[in-house]
């Protein structure tokens, strides 16, 4: 009996994804072909994998025993795809990193520009997300790499710490709230709140403070400047607001609670799909280059 890796493929992503139209779409297939690979590795093991009874698709026990042997064999395929690329120094054709856009984003195209320097020929893609729209542009389009804030951890997923970074909740010198000291949270909803778009549409940012009125803008360079204008208040990373800050241009909500928090952003891919040689020498020179 000869077992073809993408039939336990196809089962592994269905058990994963948790039905059939969503695995079709992360590996890129029509549902039958899906639909039809398991089957076809059921009649070759003569045994039932799923049961397809429930909503969700579940594995039998004896597809529990055969998927977790059947993960083993696709690792042990992909570490050799990746030995015979490494021995042939070859170069992945294309990269596609997804950056959380309240990162310094100097620092990450620093090294983007170090590794076309050095000669890579990969095609390097990067798109620039917000909240939780980084972790679900890096889902939906199958991404190589992320660099983001917070992210919700699978034991898929393999992230690295980088350095830490601190935001300051802000305000125009010329606003209300500049003059204003130990400001409780009712005071602060009573003005306009300042935050990014998420493009997830399930935006859960848990530093959002919920004023009756809040502009979502495209990015943090347009929050600064309608921050500079008095549109409102809002939290911004310091390193975008050092010189505005110096300058008396902004100045830092007196919040009774809390106007800086602190978080380690995450550099994180796929632990089953091990990153190119370009991938890699991108890995280390964002290391390099976030850890001044």
């Amino acid at each position: 009996m000869s077992l073809d890796l993408n039939f336990l493929l196809a089962l592994d992503t269905v058990v994963r994804e948790g039905s059939v139209a969503k695995a079709a779409l992360r590996l890129h297939r029509a549902q039958s072909a899906i639909s039809y690979q398991i089957k076809q590795l059921e009649q070759q093991l003569g045994l039932s994998l799923l049961d397809r009874d429930g909503y969700r698709v579940k594995l039998t026990s004896a597809g529990e025993v055969i998927l977790s042997e059947g993960r083993r064999l696709l690792i042990q395929a992909n570490q050799l795809e990746v030995l015979a690329q490494e021995l042939n120094q070859e170069w992945e054709a294309k990269l596609l990193v997804i950056i959380d856009g309240i990162l310094p984003l100097q620092s990450i195209l620093k090294a983007l520009k170090n590794l076309a320097d050095e000669g890579a020929p990969t095609r390097v893609q990067v798109k620039v997300e917000f909240l939780q729209g980084v972790q679900h542009r890096f889902e939906t389009d199958n991404a190589d790499l992320m660099i983001v804030k917070d992210y919700v951890a699978h034991p898929h997923l393999r992230a690295e710490n980088l350095s830490e970074i601190e935001c300051i909740l802000c305000v125009s010198a010329s606003h209300p709230l500049a003059a204003m000291r130990n400001i409780s949270l009712a005071q602060l909803q009573a003005h306009t709140e300042l935050s990014v778009q998420d493009s997830s549409q399930s935006s859960n940012d848990q530093h959002i403070f919920g004023s009756e009125r809040v502009f979502y803008l495209d990015g943090f360079f347009a929050k600064k400047e309608a921050l500079l204008m008095g549109l409102g208040y809002g939290w911004m990373p310091s390193f975008l607001v050092q010189t505005e800050l110096k300058k008396k241009q902004l100045v830092e909500v007196k919040f009774v609670e809390d106007s800086r928090y602190r978080f380690i952003p995450k550099m994180v891919h796929h632990r089953n799909q091990n990153l190119g040689r370009a991938g890699r020498r991108l890995v280390e020179l964002l290391r390099a280059e976030t850890s001044l």
